[in-house]
């Protein structure tokens, strides 16, 4: 099967003075609920803002995301599957 692409918006406040500690113990918390997931989701990469990460994961579906969400304790206030990715290049013909 196939992994879709999502975007995970986590509402967290103040989540951007966390320290390096707090993060690494919440990327840890996350790879072990995705281990025992298994391999229909993949975490992808996360940027922190002031009270929210967005968090890039690749899952088979949204209910995988739903899951870790429940799991890890992390909320998942809104998920969104990419639907297409441009970039600088994205200009360029074909």
């Amino acid at each position: 099967m196939a992994l879709r692409k999502f975007v995970i918006e986590r509402e967290i406040p103040k989540i951007g003075t966390a320290d390096r500690e707090q993060l690494r113990a919440a990327a840890a918390k996350s790879n072990g609920v995705l281990r025992e997931l298994g391999p229909d989701i993949q975490w992808v990469e996360s940027h922190v803002t002031d009270n929210k990460i967005y968090c890039v994961y690749l899952a088979a579906n949204e209910g995988m995301i739903r899951r870790h969400a429940e799991m890890s304790g992390f909320p998942a206030s809104k998920i969104s599957e990419v639907r297409k990715t441009i970039d600088p290049t994205t200009e360029r013909p074909d």
